[in-house]
């Protein structure tokens, strides 16, 4: 970001308010946007020029704004914090707006959708009734003091040019006009006073621009436009416009309510901006109803202020007289101010004496004695001082008036117009200010419409009326802002998450899910890849590994030894197969898993035994073997053994005479019968 060098941006005023970056520039003050140290908030602070603050009447105009602002509340209204005194310097802290103004909305749209030009100067409207209604008039009413923020809200600021109503209105510092000129009401040209119904006439002048895209009265230098407004009527807005839709858009009622407020004679405008108000919503209501005529209505805009229906408009050639003040008996006792005292251009003239008709002779011309003759020479002398004193005095007020005429002339030399500098690269933006013998403050800004290195937007905008040497900021284009997709995967969801926000991106859903692969803790994979260039706070959305997916270990025992295997190998096991014998399990069924239950994961192995069946044993020939020697054969070949006795014991022999099962294989520990004589 580039900027030229500013001697207060970086000071700390009051050891409280840090001055960051200059906004505006005006003839009395300078706009700085600060930071409030001691409540950590933004702040705007208003500090007068150098030299201004020794002028007792500046420095008590300057404290006025501050009391008068701060007296008013209203959500429509720019909050006036503080006040204060840096070296000298006075200055307000002002509420911090951050958005654009009611000017960039003109340049952009040109003309406005009469609802939304109600929509967008209702607010403003309020603001102003809330002032009046604390004997407040703003007096610099114009669309560059109209803010708007990026979240919509509508605020009036600098009521810099407000009085008390109550209090003296005459303009100081010789009877400098201070406002903006296009919207100056004609009897602060006239008279240098004004009184509620001057913020009506310029409300009605920005009205006029939003819907027609174009000011009612202009010219080469400010003192023609001020010309304009005192001689020249504001017509109808419809009457303005070239394309047949747009004219047929504004109804006449709509035309009516530009009309009565932008009357020259401010006895003819609405008293303030509460009846203002009133009348814009009734017209509001009729615009919402699709109403395209309603010559009631219509009628009601010029009653609401005590005149009937105008007369049709006079064209461009036809001669318009200029506006002269309201006469004290004819004074609106809607006003809260008193009318004031007629200008000395509208005196009655003065004249000389004249010798009553009577005293002539209808031939000779005075009939006068000797007597008469000292006093008519008298007379004629006392005449002709008169008529030198008169002589005097109009060259006085001559030499007066060209002498203001002069000093006017040359502040609006002083005066230029910012140019129009958007769309322009740098260099051809310096050079157009330098022209225009003002200088360029620039500013990087990322713009998603306008091209790499060209101007945006400026602050004050096009067309607005600077002091010659001030400065305009311009923001330059670089272009679409993008930030490259950082490295995330394998990080953990922390450090991911921090990565992404340096990366001017926001986190968007994170997710979680198992991995064979990557720790627990750890993101698995995001919605964008790595390196890709991606718009300021695009969200980015991540997948977190839960670690390994645990898995339950049914039991496999008695199955048949492919069945378990081919189940255990489905749930991701690893199978291991064993064999043994067992005369308790047939053969081909599981004997026994390792194992054989709670969770493992995938690839785990599981150790399987399959059955042979029983181990088979030859059965020994026991025949004629005694009973002891034959059990004991059979039992060291695995077999149980039952004895039955086939005589008494007095006549037994103790010999094996058969056994049951003899001869072949039988299964370990199978029974074998012996029958001993």
């Amino acid at each position: 970001m580039t900027s030229i060098g500013d001697p207060l941006v970086g000071r700390v005023l009051d050891g409280r308010y840090e001055i960051l970056s200059r906004l505006a520039r005006g003839g009395m003050a300078t706009v700085y946007r600060a930071q409030d140290r001691r409540l950590a908030r933004p702040v705007a602070v208003k500090v007068m020029h150098d030299g201004l603050g020794d002028d007792a009447e500046f420095a008590r105009r300057f404290d006025r704004e501050a009391r008068a602002a701060a007296m008013l509340t209203n959500p429509h209204i720019v909050s006036v914090f503080d006040q204060g005194r840096d070296n000298g310097r006075p200055y307000i802290v002002m509420e911090y707006v951050d958005g654009s103004t009611l000017r960039h909305v003109i340049s952009r749209e040109r003309t406005l959708d009469p609802i939304r030009a109600l929509d967008l100067l209702e607010p403003v409207v309020h603001a102003l009734a809330s002032a009046h209604e604390a004997g407040i008039v703003h007096r610099d009413i114009k669309p560059e003091n109209v803010l708007i923020s990026d979240r919509g809200q509508i605020k009036v600021a600098d009521f810099g040019l407000a009085r008390a109503i109550t209090s003296q209105t005459a303009t100081a510092t010789a009877g400098l006009l201070m406002g903006t000129v296009s919207y100056l009401p004609p009897e602060l040209v006239t008279t240098g006073y004004t009184d509620s119904r001057g913020d009506v006439y310029s409300t009605g002048v920005v009205l006029f621009e939003m819907l027609t895209g174009k000011k009612p009265h202009t010219g080469d230098v400010p003192i023609q436009v001020a010309y304009s407004h005192v001689h020249n009527d504001i017509p109808a807005p419809s009457t303005q416009l070239d394309d047949e839709a747009a004219r047929r858009a504004i109804p006449p009622y709509l035309d009516a309510l530009v009309l009565v407020c932008t009357r020259r004679r401010p006895s003819e405008r609405p008293a303030d901006a509460r009846q203002l108000l009133r009348l814009m919503r009734q017209v509001r209501r009729a615009l919402d109803q699709g109403v395209v005529d309603d010559p009631a209505l219509t009628q009601e805009m010029w009653s609401s202020v005590g005149a009937a229906l105008p007369l049709p408009v006079h064209s461009p050639e036809s001669p318009t007289e200029p506006i002269r003040p309201d006469p004290p008996h004819t004074q609106d006792t809607r006003s809260p101010v008193p009318r004031p005292v007629l200008p000395l251009r509208d005196l009655p003239r003065m004249s000389t004496p004249r010798t009553p008709r009577s005293a002539l002779s209808p031939v000779t011309g005075p009939i006068l004695s000797p007597v008469d003759h000292g006093e008519r020479y008298s007379r004629v002398v006392a005449r002709r001082r008169r008529r030198r004193s008169v002589v005097i005095l109009v060259a006085l007020v001559l030499l007066a008036l060209g002498t203001y005429g002069g000093w006017r002339l040359w502040q609006a030399v002083q005066i230029v117009t910012a140019p129009v500098i958007t769309g322009m690269n740098q260099q051809d933006a310096e050079s157009t200010l330098t022209a225009n013998h003002l200088t360029g403050d620039f500013h990087d800004e990322y713009s998603e419409t306008v091209s790499k290195g060209l101007v945006i937007r400026t602050l004050p905008t096009a067309g607005t009326s600077l002091d010659k040497g001030s400065t305009v900021a311009a923001w330059v284009s670089l272009g679409p802002e993008r930030h490259p997709m950082p490295q995330v995967i394998g990080l953990t969801r922390a450090a991911a998450e921090q990565a992404i926000t340096n990366a001017s991106l926001t986190v968007g859903t994170v997710t979680t899910a198992y991995s064979e692969t990557v720790p627990s803790g750890q993101v698995i994979s995001a919605s964008q890849k790595q390196g890709t260039e991606l718009r300021r706070d695009t969200a980015i959305d991540l997948v977190v590994s839960k670690g390994r997916q645990p898995i339950t270990i049914p039991s496999v025992v008695g199955k048949p030894i492919a069945d378990a295997t081919a189940a255990l190998q489905k749930l991701g096991f690893t199978v291991s197969v064993s064999s043994a014998h067992s005369s308790t399990v047939p053969e081909g069924q599981v004997i026994s898993q390792n194992p054989d239950s709670g969770t493992g994961y995938r690839n785990d192995t599981i150790s399987l035994v399959n059955s042979l069946g029983p181990v088979m044993v030859t059965v020994p020939d026991v025949r004629l073997k005694s009973e002891s020697h034959a059990r004991s054969i059979l039992t060291k070949a695995g077999f149980s053994v039952i004895v039955q006795y086939n005589t008494p014991s007095w006549l037994r022999l103790n010999i094996v005479a058969q056994e049951v099962p003899s001869g072949g294989q039988r299964p370990q520990g199978s029974t074998i019968t012996i029958y001993v004589s």
